[in-house]
């Protein structure tokens, strides 16, 4: 099949760079000086800090925050020890920091930074006494897991091929210590598998989950220093991930079964069932004190539930607002957990068998949060959250995904807050193809059932729009996929469409950057039966002139992961059908966003649009 602009994926050509510089001037020309206007709100909300990892060590918790214009690793409440700002300094461009982890002693420190947004990025090792880098890696390394003598971390090849020949895009385990790095684990795994490695709390054992796209695992243990003893001790045909060790037995939750989760004990090959599944799904669990820590998702918000190790349910915890609640490190006898909702940036809770608030921010103000169900095609019904200010304009902005097995659960948007000020509601809904309601929710989103996903969401549109709002549908990544296909499908549920960083050319998405890793979920475009239902639904192979409503497709120079050329691909098309298309291309920014500050402008444009359009 011919494609009349496949000239638009070198985006050196000089085409390319003359369009992104048009576009940006027309667009800007169209939502006028409202942006300017609307920034120092935006800026404000987008200022109040927010927590994005923490680190459990015997010298304090270490923790990562965007704070204002910077981002920054520090002790909790005292000293700051990365700082974003600085590295800009250092390195003369833009700095985006992408994650840290420490040793549990807290003297060594490992922390991953990309320029302009990319993916790829540097990683250093500091020495948290001194300061001092005692090690780099360019590209990035991830997954660093500290012992007394060296590390293990992991590399993903995104260009050219692996130690052991393997072509690109591949992952490898590695160990560094005194004699240098050698490869220790992935030897012969193809594209599409990606490896994570955990230690245990007792630090003697090693758990690595292999997973193949994001609908299978297998599971690994053995020694933490004699990764030669590493032996396969679960595997399964859907997600998984090892949880802990505890007197030999290996704790790990499965969506085996009914895809609804439930957490298993493996000793000496014998499975033995721990924690069953429920009527709604177990997304995550930890092992703390004793006892299971668990969060389970009702409705796409979490509650936290407490079990012995032999599985009787000792209570469970609910909070204030529906939210969003992540461990995010254990030492076995606490665990810190990250809370985040609708009007709240973050709360930090320690658990040590009760729940401690050690920090937290939040808006203010008169706010609402309320939940309904829209019915899909087939029937289904789908869940969704509308947030309200004092007013109500019956004007409404609608976040969507599903896709890739992850749930959209309540989080905090700084945009959003000037929208809800204004009148307007705001709501995300709980397609097919995300977490929500377990595995099988997942795989009804994916490959050939990817259409569910689209019918969902016309669903909830149409609902709206049907109790008298204007809609604005907004998605990113995968959600730029979701708005576009049900764009091209059914313009009329829709006043205004945000498409974001998006996959849009379903029959070559395998064939720039990192896409091939997608195969797993949404089917291969060189194999003729997938090929059909993909072309079948391709938002870049289905426009056709119709009634479309004012369009804002954006996405950045530096984006890595998707690559730009779907998005002005699209773009290019929609405006010779005579679409109302415009487009917006941040030129520092990368798939994950940028600077604080050109992060905060690219939201304050989608405000903007929101409020020019419905």
């Amino acid at each position: 099949m011919k494609d009349p602009y496949l000239w638009m994926e070198n985006l050196r050509d000089e085409r390319v760079l003359r369009l992104v510089d048009e576009e940006n001037k027309r667009f800007g020309e169209f939502i006028g000086g409202l942006s300017d206007e609307l920034f120092p709100e935006v800026w404000e909300y987008y200022s109040i800090p927010t927590l994005h990892q923490a680190r459990l060590t015997e010298e304090g918790v270490i923790a990562m925050y965007r704070e204002r214009d910077r981002q920054v690793i520090r002790w909790l409440g005292e000293e700051v020890i990365v700082d974003s700002k600085e590295l800009e300094r250092e390195l003369g461009d833009e700095v985006l920091l992408q994650g840290f982890t420490a040793d549990e002693k807290g003297k060594l420190l490992a922390y991953s930074f990309s320029i302009g947004g990319a993916d790829e990025g540097v990683t250093r090792i500091i020495d948290l006494e001194t300061g001092e880098v005692i090690d780099e890696f360019k590209p990035s390394v991830w997954n660093v897991t500290f012992l007394g003598d060296g590390y293990y971390f992991s590399r993903f090849y995104r260009h050219g091929e692996t130690p052991d020949g393997v072509k690109a895009p591949a992952v490898r385990l590695f160990w560094k210590g005194e004699e240098g790095e050698r490869l220790v684990f992935g030897k012969g795994l193809g594209s599409g598998h990606f490896i994570s490695l955990m230690k245990s709390t007792d630090g003697r054992t090693a758990m690595i989950t292999v997973t193949f796209g994001w609908n299978s695992a297998e599971i690994y243990a053995g020694p933490i220093d004699r990764p030669e003893e590493w032996r396969k001790v679960y595997s399964a045909g859907v997600p998984a991930q090892p949880i802990d060790v505890v007197d030999g037995k290996i704790y790990i939750l499965t969506k085996e079964g009914e895809g609804l989760g439930k957490v298993i004990a493996i000793e000496d090959g014998e499975i033995e069932e721990v924690i069953p599944e429920g009527e709604f799904p177990l997304e995550w669990a930890v092992l703390v004190d004793g006892k299971i820590l668990a969060g389970r998702l009702v409705h796409a918000s979490y509650r936290l539930e407490v079990y012995s190790l032999d599985g009787e349910k000792l209570g469970e915890i609910t909070f204030d607002l529906p939210g969003s609640a992540h461990p995010l490190d254990t030492d076995g006898k606490r665990v810190l957990i990250r809370y985040e909702s609708f009007t709240v940036s973050y709360r930090l809770y320690e658990f040590d068998g009760r729940l401690n608030l050690l920090d937290g921010k939040e808006v203010r103000g008169e706010f609402t949060v309320s939940e309904d169900f829209a019915i899909s095609k087939d029937g289904t019904k789908i869940h969704y959250f509308l947030v309200k200010g004092e007013r109500d304009e019956r004007k409404a902005w609608v976040f969507g995904y599903g896709g890739f097995n992850i749930a959209l659960t309540p989080r905090f948007f700084p945009q959003v807050i000037p929208f809800l000020k204004r009148g307007g509601t705001f709501g995300m809904a709980n397609l097919r193809g995300g977490s929500e309601y377990g595995e099988e929710w997942h795989r009804a989103g994916m490959r050939e059932n990817k259409q569910n996903v689209f019918d969902d969401f016309i669903a909830v549109l149409e609902k709206l729009k049907g109790e008298g709002y204007r809609v604005a549908a907004w998605g990113r990544s995968n959600g730029g996929l979701l708005v576009s296909a049900t764009l091209v499908q059914r313009p009329d549920v829709m006043d205004a469409a945000l498409i974001g960083y998006p996959v849009i050319d379903m029959l070559r998405f395998h064939r720039l950057y990192i896409g091939s890793v997608w195969i797993p979920e949404y089917g291969n475009p060189d194999d003729p039966r997938d090929r059909e239902f993909l072309l079948k639904y391709s938002p870049y192979h289905n426009v056709k002139p119709a009634n479309y409503p004012p369009t804002l497709i954006y996405t950045g120079l530096h984006d890595d992961r998707v690559h730009p050329a779907h998005a002005l691909k699209f773009f290019t098309l929609l405006k010779e059908v005579g679409a109302p298309v415009y487009l917006r291309v941040e030129t520092k920014s990368g798939h994950m966003g940028a600077s604080p500050e050109t992060r905060a402008r690219e939201l304050t444009d989608l405000l903007a649009f929101v409020l020019r359009t419905v």
